[in-house]
C-alpha cells in the first residue's frame, strides 16, 4: 500500500490556527480559497474531504479584545464561542467560490470514546460525507474542560480519520514533514520521507523535537500517526504555508508519510474479530448464513432468535441455527428491537419501531466472519 492523494477515497485535513490567522484574529482568506480550489480538484477526482480546522479562538480572541497569551479557561471558552461562527462562515465562502459545501461539527473527546455518542457522531460524518458536502471540524472549546479536551487538533483530526475510516490524513503544519532532529538546531537533520513503523528510535526523534514546529509539537503528530495507521490510514505531515498547499504537496512530494500496513476496512474488521466480550447472540436462518457467506449484509427477516441484552452498537455473536458460529458483528439495533423486527422486512421496521436506523441489522462492512 502506497500513499498518495492522488488515488485517496477520503481524505481529511487538519489546518492549524497559525495557517488560518495572523496573530490578530484576521483570517488569511486567500489562503483558505486556495485549499477550497485543492479541496475541489480532489472532489473532481471522487476524494471525499473533511477539514479539521482550528481558528475558533484566535478569531473569538479580537472580536472580544483578549490580546494577552495565557488565557483562562473561560475566556478561551467565550473566545470559542465567538470565532467559531466567523471562521465556519469563512470556510463557507472559501468552498462555495469553488462550488464546494460546507457544514460545521463540533466534536468533545466524549463523542470519539462515548460509543453511542461515537456511533451518532459517524452516522452524520457518513451522511454529510454522502450528500458531497465536507464536514468543518473542530473541538468544542466552549463546553469542554482541561480535563477531557484533546487540546491539539493533531490527534482529534486523527480520531476523526478513524471514525470516518479515511484512507489519508494529512496535517498541515509550519514544518514540511518529520525530521530526524530539529532542523532550526541542527544543520545534518534528514526528513524523513517514509515512515513504516513507528519504533522507539523514530519516538526519541520526535521527543527532541518538542515545541520546535507548531502548537501541536511532533510528539503530539506522532501520537496522531499512531491512532491513524492502527486504523488503516496513511497519515502525512506537510508544509502548509504554500498557497494550494495539496497540490504543492502531490507535484513535489515534499512530506513525510507513516504509511498504515492495512485499509481501514480490513482495520475496522479485525477489530471486530478480536472484541473479547460479545453483548448477546443472533441466530440466523440458513438463508441468512448463505447471504452472509456470499458478502451480504445481515437483514431483520433472517434472523430467528435473539439472546442477551445488547444496545445499538454493540458487538454481538452471530450464529446458525444449529449453534455454529459465523463471527462478530456490530449491531445497528439493541437486542429489544431486534426481537421486534426479527423475521420481518426492512421496509416493516419503521412500520414497528416507529423509526428506522438502517435497513440492515448489521451491515456487511460491520462483520468479521470466521473463516
Amino acid at each position: 500500500m502506497t500513499p498518495s492523494l492522488n488515488n485517496a477515497k477520503r481524505l481529511v485535513v487538519k489546518i492549524g490556527s497559525l495557517l488560518l490567522t495572523d496573530g490578530k484574529g484576521q483570517l488569511h482568506t486567500p489562503w483558505m480559497q486556495a485549499l477550497a480550489h485543492d479541496l475541489a480538484e480532489l472532489a473532481k477526482r471522487g476524494t471525499q474531504c473533511i477539514l479539521v480546522s482550528s481558528g475558533a479562538v484566535a478569531c473569538g480572541r479580537a472580536i472580544m479584545g483578549l490580546a494577552h497569551a495565557d488565557l483562562k479557561l473561560h475566556e478561551k471558552q467565550a473566545a470559542a464561542a465567538c470565532g467559531q461562527s466567523q471562521l465556519v462562515e469563512a470556510w463557507r465562502v472559501a468552498c462555495g467560490v469553488h462550488g464546494l459545501k460546507v457544514a460545521q461539527m463540533l466534536l468533545t473527546a466524549d463523542d470519539t470514546e462515548q460509543r453511542k455518542r461515537y456511533l451518532n457522531a459517524r452516522t452524520t460524518l457518513e451522511t454529510l460525507l454522502a450528500h458531497n458536502i465536507i464536514p468543518i471540524i473542530n473541538e468544542n472549546d466552549s463546553v469542554t474542560t482541561q480535563e477531557i479536551r484533546y487540546g491539539d487538533n493533531d490527534r482529534l483530526a486523527a480520531r476523526v480519520a478513524a471514525m470516518a475510516s479515511a484512507d489519508h490524513l494529512v496535517l498541515l503544519s509550519d514544518i514540511d514533514g518529520f525530521y530526524s532532529a530539529n532542523p532550526k538546531l541542527d544543520a545534518h537533520a534528514k526528513r524523513l520521507d517514509m515512515i513504516a513503523a513507528i519504533t522507539p528510535e523514530i519516538e526519541a526523534m520526535a521527543g527532541g523535537t518538542l515545541d520546535a514546529f507548531s502548537s501541536g509539537g511532533m510528539t503530539t503528530k506522532l501520537a496522531a500517526a499512531k491512532m491513524a495507521v492502527a486504523a488503516g490510514c496513511h497519515m502525512a505531515i506537510a508544509q502548509g504555508a504554500h498557497l494550494r498547499p495539496l497540490t504543492h504537496m502531490m507535484i513535489t512530494g515534499e512530506c513525510s508519510w507513516f504509511v498504515a500496513s492495512q485499509t481501514p476496512l480490513n482495520a475496522r474488521k479485525l477489530w471486530i474479530a478480536g472484541a473479547v466480550n460479545v453483548a448477546g447472540k443472533i441466530t440466523l436462518d440458513e438463508g441468512a448464513v448463505a447471504a452472509l457467506r456470499a458478502g451480504k449484509s445481515l437483514l431483520p427477516a433472517g434472523v430467528v432468535a435473539v439472546q442477551g441484552e445488547f444496545s445499538h452498537g454493540d458487538t454481538v455473536l452471530m450464529q446458525s441455527a444449529t449453534g455454529l458460529e459465523l463471527g462478530h458483528g456490530i449491531s445497528q439495533y439493541s437486542a429489544q428491537e431486534t426481537a421486534a423486527i426479527l423475521g420481518k422486512q426492512s421496509d416493516a421496521i419503521e412500520v414497528i419501531l416507529g423509526y428506522k436506523r438502517a435497513n440492515e441489522l448489521i451491515h456487511r462492512d460491520d462483520m468479521a466472519l470466521k473463516s
